[in-house]
Parts: structure tokens; C-alpha cells; sequence
């Protein structure tokens, strides 16, 4: 199968001082539960999310995405619609003055026993080697069970959202991997990340 690619997007390196991990599906967009975003025309935006982004990158934060796209592995769609999706989003993004730093994909799927799916935090490691930062002064924004442990694993501090799986992944959380905040959405997370 094909290796990961990371990043899709990345700026130079250089030397940051606050730093903010989000994942993509059920934080930033709709997450259709139980399907994958295929297509650019299947990607929505939650409501607030841009303005969020927008307030964080304002305080100075900057902002990579780490996201499992399992699709990729599993045959569920193609490594090019994943790539289209998120270059839409970038330009979207950028459009409204919310630059991301870079996006981190582990693209093995569900069951391949992969290093970079979260849980385990390769991801957060092949990130961190463009990144100066303080863990202990870092958020990881996400809304599983999966995303809180991955963070809580690489030393960071985690805000579950309720929003996507958030609700129901909040019953799923496991002992000595609680998440430091447990939130509405990325306005109230975004909140917290600008007044750390």
C-alpha cells in the first residue's frame, strides 16, 4: 500500500512558541458517522469553527491538524479526492485569514497495526520535527476517546469536544486518560487554548 505522506502542507521551519494540535473530522467538519468525507462537495464546516480557528491564529497560536484517515487504507476512496478536500479546505481557510501550519495524516487503515494511527502518536512526533514548542503548554482538540489518549500519551494537554463523536466517545474514555477539559465545541476549546 502507499506510505503516508507528511506533510500534505507545511510551512519552513522556524522557532514557535505556542502551538495548538486539532483534529480535522467531528471538530472542524461535520463528521458523517460511520462513512468518511469522500469528496470535496461532502465537506461542511461546523458552525463557529472558522471564526474559532480565526481567534486562535490571532492570538498568535499555531495550528496543525492531525487526523486518522483511515479511508485511504481501507479502499473507501483515493489518496487524490483526500488530497483535493484538503487543499479546498486550506483555501478556505486561508480566504478567511486562518493560516494552518501544516496537516498530518495517517492514511494506513482501521486494522494495519500501523505506528501513526491514534492512539499511538507518530503523528504528533513527525509534526514536532518542524516545531520548537513546550508540551506542557500544548492543546490536542479532539472529539474521541482515541484523540484524548494520543494526546495524554505524547505529554500533552487534551480538550474533548462534544461535538462529532464527542458525546459518545465521552463514556468511552479510558482510566488515566481523561482529558483536561471537556467542551461544547471548538469555540469554548479555542477559549481555553488563548487563555492558557
Amino acid at each position: 500500500m502507499t506510505r503516508p505522506r507528511y506533510p500534505l502542507t507545511t510551512m519552513p521551519k522556524r522557532a514557535l512558541n505556542k502551538v495548538v494540535f486539532i483534529d480535522r473530522d467531528g471538530v472542524i467538519n461535520r463528521d458523517p458517522i460511520g462513512d468518511y468525507i469522500k469528496h470535496w462537495k461532502h465537506f461542511r464546516f461546523l458552525p463557529g469553527v472558522i471564526q474559532a480557528l480565526k481567534h486562535i491564529s490571532q492570538k498568535g497560536w499555531q495550528i496543525i491538524l492531525i487526523s486518522n484517515q483511515a479511508g485511504i487504507g481501507d479502499k473507501k476512496y483515493s489518496e487524490s479526492s483526500l488530497k483535493k478536500i484538503t487543499l479546498n479546505m486550506l483555501e478556505e481557510l486561508e480566504a478567511s485569514l486562518v493560516p494552518i501550519h501544516s496537516v498530518f495524516y495517517c492514511l494506513h487503515g482501521k486494522h494495519h497495526g500501523c505506528r501513526c494511527r491514534k492512539p499511538k502518536t507518530r503523528l504528533f512526533r513527525l509534526a514536532s520535527k518542524h516545531l520548537a514548542y513546550e508540551k506542557k503548554k500544548t492543546f490536542y482538540i479532539g472529539d474521541k476517546a482515541t484523540d484524548v489518549e494520543a494526546g495524554k500519551r505524547f505529554g500533552l494537554k487534551t480538550i474533548l469536544v462534544l461535538t462529532g463523536h464527542g458525546k459518545k466517545d465521552s463514556a468511552l474514555l479510558k482510566k488515566g486518560f481523561h482529558p483536561n477539559y471537556i467542551v461544547p465545541g471548538l469555540k469554548e476549546a479555542a477559549s481555553i487554548v488563548v487563555s492558557a
